[in-house]
């Protein structure tokens, strides 16, 4: 093929998948019929006011994405849509990266979790340092991060996810250390010294990077995280904010990856 057609061949296929996202849990190969739940068939019959042959892309959160047409509406509490065309989404990294951020004040981890959804991260894991000073109780905590999973949902649609980023249950700094296995590469960034993210062996599949809520981490946190076999990282001589060093974090290891 011509490098000109190939150009336009390309283009032609993305903009065949340029159609409103969806995920879904009942898809029916077999019958080529994908089944929505009632929410999303609210938001397709009465937000979005799609009638039947409109198009939409459906992902069946494991990595597919299904080209699919919507079939007559009879009850816009379950519409259905018939499959066309699956691929495998384009968008996820070919690394797994953890995110493990310490919690940070006010609504700072909603922007986290947002932009670490759209960066490739594969989970959130918020926890409790030292120097964090928002301490929500079990009950809050709870609900916190329902609306944090829901907010990745959303961000995964948006950005064309193929797989939804899972927040899970806040836990305290040991228990988050202790938690990683002998196949990931462990990172803890530290404003106070470490080497750079482009000197690390990137060649694992699996990352783990500890960041800290304001103020960062305490020295004797850092040591244990040290002492079970981490490596202290930094972002350059400027100190990031909170909420900006895991956005940064996870860009350059994207970038270092071969994934952004």
């Amino acid at each position: 093929m011509r490098p000109t057609h190939k150009r336009r061949y390309m283009a032609e296929e993305l903009e065949k998948w340029r159609y409103p996202r969806f995920f879904s849990d009942t898809i029916d190969e077999d019958g080529k019929t994908i089944y929505m739940n009632s929410e999303d068939s609210k938001h397709i019959a009465q937000v979005l006011r799609m009638r039947s042959g409109d198009k939409a892309i459906i992902c069946d959160k494991n990595g597919h994405d299904y080209l699919c047409e919507l079939s007559p509406i009879e009850n816009k509490s379950s519409v259905e849509f018939v499959i066309l065309d699956k691929k495998n989404n384009a968008a996820e990294p070919d690394v797994e990266i953890t995110l493990f951020q310490a919690i940070p004040k006010n609504d700072k981890l909603d922007f986290i979790v947002q932009k670490a959804t759209e960066l490739g991260a594969a989970r959130v894991v918020p926890f409790l340092s030292k120097r964090c000073v928002s301490r929500p109780d079990a009950k809050s905590a709870e609900k916190k991060v329902q609306r944090l999973q829901r907010i990745a949902y959303e961000a995964s649609k948006q950005c064309g996810r193929g797989k939804i980023p899972e927040v899970m249950p806040f836990t305290d700094f040991k228990s988050a250390v202790n938690s990683i296995d002998s196949n990931t590469l462990p990172i803890i960034f530290y404003e106070c010294g470490g080497k750079k993210l482009s000197e690390l062996d990137l060649s694992h599949k699996k990352i783990a990077v500890f960041i800290g809520s304001e103020g960062g981490f305490e020295k004797e946190e850092v040591d244990y995280a040290l002492s079970k076999g981490f490596t202290a990282v930094h972002l350059g001589e400027r100190i990031l904010r909170c909420e900006t060093a895991p956005v940064v974090a996870l860009a350059v290891l994207m970038n270092l990856t071969g994934n952004l």
